[in-house]
């Protein structure tokens, strides 16, 4: 077998994966461009609600019957996704997207250093509190960050941790329509308080195409090519590329919603990207594979 029929599906698997985490930050930028009509919440509701109907009428999960079922994680595991990606765009409505992402992407970044106590560990510990630092509005910065927002984004992380947890639990018992069905959970969760802020704004016919396009971007499309990927590149190089979404969603925030951060900032998420590849490159036990969370 030549190298080259070895490598093309690599690089396939490779391009998949990047188009999936673009995929999602132009969904999230999308997202909040509905943030004045319907709010944070009403963007959830469209997002979950509608990448929900998405997916069971793709997945169809009531057509196969499966052994022992745990309910109790698939709960857990969707009103996680639910109440993650509500609290990630509450973030959203007042800090900038790549930095609610590297704050967000502590959270599974704490779970994989948990696992492991070498000493390499703690400097990708170090480089993440130094992150941090930079982020976080710990003094009288001009462009100081909202602590509200802050505090939604490191909620959203936590949320994430405790997808991926839950998550391997699901996906042992339900195999791929854990993400089906732990999506039409969270819609159940989120789409109660996108009625609640947005109310009847959330059946304006002309919000239709910007929901389903976030539904589309931000959930159906990245999580089918995710689950292709998945299953073509090793752990190892899965975690690592991921660890490049912050800079992708920094990137997507400037370019789409017109976002400035400072030099510190960008230093700041480079930091934490750096912290996660070194993570991902130096764990001795497989990363746990989920799909894309926010």
């Amino acid at each position: 077998m030549s190298s080259r029929s070895t490598t093309a599906p690599l690089a396939l698997a490779i391009g998949m994966l990047l188009v999936s985490m673009v995929s999602y930050q132009c969904g999230a930028s999308l997202a909040k461009h509905l943030f004045p009509q319907v709010g944070a919440q009403g963007a959830t509701a469209f997002r979950l609600g509608f990448s929900a109907v998405i997916l069971l009428l793709w997945r169809r999960p009531g057509r196969r019957s499966g052994g022992q079922r745990d309910w109790r994680a698939l709960w857990g595991y969707g009103l996680s996704m639910g109440a993650m990606n509500l609290v990630f765009y509450m973030s959203l409505r007042t800090i900038p997207l790549g930095v609610a992402v590297a704050l967000e992407f502590t959270g599974p970044l704490a779970l994989a250093l948990l696992s492991s106590r070498r000493l390499l560990d703690f400097v990708w510990i170090a480089l993440v509190v130094a992150g941090l630092a930079l982020l976080l509005p710990l003094r009288g910065r001009m462009q100081a960050l909202d602590p509200v927002g802050v505090m939604y984004a490191l909620a959203a992380g936590a949320g994430w941790a405790l997808y991926i947890v839950l998550g391997k639990k699901a996906g042992a018992a339900y195999g791929a329509d854990a993400v089906t069905l732990g999506t039409s959970i969270g819609a159940l969760l989120a789409i109660p308080f996108g009625v609640a802020h947005a109310g009847s704004a959330l059946l304006s016919p002309a919000l239709l195409p910007y929901a389903l396009g976030v539904a589309v971007l931000s959930s159906a499309l990245p999580y089918s090519l995710e689950m292709i990927a998945l299953t073509r590149l090793p752990a190892r190089t899965f975690s690592t590329l991921l660890s490049l979404e912050p800079a992708i969603a920094a990137i997507a925030g400037v370019a789409l919603l017109g976002e400035r951060l400072s030099l510190l900032q960008w230093v700041a998420i480079a930091t934490i990207i750096v912290a996660a590849a070194g993570t991902a490159l130096s764990v001795r036990r497989p990363m746990l594979a989920e799909p894309l969370a926010n």
